[in-house]
């Protein structure tokens, strides 16, 4: 089924995203700082987009938000589906498209992701928003590095006053060389390429597992290296490249190997994804968003409790 998904995803790239132009990225980082987007806020090319989730006090964007900034929030906008009875995959790219384009974002647009910033796991949900982007082959993306907690801490001004975007086309032209299927999981440690659990240790060991995960375990040859490494939850920032670059060497993966990262349902994989290609630069890296949703699901495909 998933295949059979990509495949309409290709055929969709041809038709949408064949001739799509790219915009002239205001910048190359992945990450900037609360100052860079205050320079650039009055930007006509820019679009901050929101993405923080709903909380039982109600929506944090209403209760202030950076001036201008469009509101997709993370668990409710639809930046990712059930596919088959796979959750939290990568939506059709069609659907994902339109639901871009009603944000006012087209392809000649500087989007710039704002999560919450509290955590790592909170951080990976703007992490998992920017490799859609990339995935879509829209290049002119960056997260905002500690995200509202950093604006506001750097005494920026907020706003009550809701935006709402004009849709626009946007046009996608799919990437798949960025995602991993099952099959490129299976045929990985033939192949030579690294395996990076991005759970925690004690799902990584099979102590614990997941509600929507079948078997606790782990992919047979990964390596654990937990998502809340690469985000420094006390200071709300992204760790640098070189903190990375020990992260790697410590779990004995090649700095610039082939590599995919996985985790439960492609949330936390995201953030090593990130790290891993964005921050340290190593762009052999993918994500399988499926993760260990779609692996343990399947009888046929082995799971291992790592010594």
């Amino acid at each position: 089924m998933r295949s059979l998904i990509l495949s309409a995803a290709a055929a969709v790239a041809i038709v949408f995203g064949g001739a799509a132009a790219q915009a002239e990225r205001l910048t190359e980082k992945p990450l900037v700082d609360a100052a860079w987007l205050s320079d650039n806020l009055e930007n006509p090319s820019l679009v901050v987009v929101d993405i923080r989730s709903l909380t039982k006090e109600g929506s944090p964007y209403d209760a202030g938000h950076i001036p201008g900034a469009v509101f997709a929030p993370y668990g409710k906008f639809g930046w990712r589906a059930k596919v088959g009875e796979v959750v939290g995959q990568l939506p059709p790219i069609d659907v994902i498209s339109a639901r871009i384009g009603s944000l006012g974002i087209d392809n000649d647009k500087q989007v710039v992701v704002v999560p919450a910033g509290q955590n790592s796991s909170d951080f990976g949900s703007a992490t998992r928003v920017y490799w859609t982007f990339k995935v879509l082959g829209h290049d002119a993306v960056t997260i905002l590095d500690g995200g509202q907690r950093a604006w506001e801490a750097a005494g920026k001004p907020v706003s009550s006053e809701a935006v709402a975007p004009q849709a626009v086309a946007f046009n996608a032209n799919f990437r798949p060389e960025l995602l991993a299927t099952a099959d490129d999981v299976a045929k990985a440690r033939e192949n030579g390429v690294a395996l990076v659990d991005a759970r925690p240790v004690s799902q990584y060991k099979g102590e614990s597992k997941s509600g929507v995960v079948a078997r606790a375990g782990a992919i047979p040859g990964a390596v654990n290296i937990s998502q809340s490494e690469f985000y420094n939850d006390q200071q709300g920032a992204f760790v640098a490249s070189d903190v990375i670059e020990g992260l790697v060497e410590n779990a004995g993966v090649a700095k610039d190997g082939a590599e995919i990262t996985y985790c439960n349902t492609g949330h936390w994989a995201s953030v090593a994804w990130f790290g891993l290609s964005e921050v340290m630069g190593n762009k052999n890296t993918r994500m399988y968003d499926g993760s260990m949703t779609e692996w343990a699901a399947d009888p046929s495909r082995e799971v291992v409790i790592p010594e």
